[in-house]
């Protein structure tokens, strides 16, 4: 009776349950988490640094090195043909 009342349509429901509690236990903690990152950028603003380009250095420390490479080398190769090569140069590039 009791492996029938933990199993409701062919679903294990304990297991569910434990499968759900712990996506929520992660949500929560992801939560925090950016919080936390909020306030580093917070920080990082009050002490002078530009909070975007500290992104685009993030974005940038992901990507392996030959991807980072051929960002750089498509962004000069767009700005050549818009003529500004020499006026503009992406942070962290």
């Amino acid at each position: 009776m009791a492996e029938k009342k933990a199993q409701t349509g062919g679903i294990a429901a304990d297991r569910l349950r434990s499968i759900i509690e712990r996506i929520e236990r992660l949500e929560e903690e992801k939560k925090a988490l950016a919080g936390d990152i909020r306030d580093i950028f917070a920080e990082a603003k009050s002490a002078g640094f530009d909070v975007k380009v500290l992104r685009q250095v993030l974005k940038i420390r992901r990507m392996d090195q030959s991807e980072a490479e051929e960002q750089e080398s498509l962004l000069e190769v767009y700005k050549r043909a818009l003529g500004m090569s020499a006026r503009l140069r992406a942070p962290g590039m």
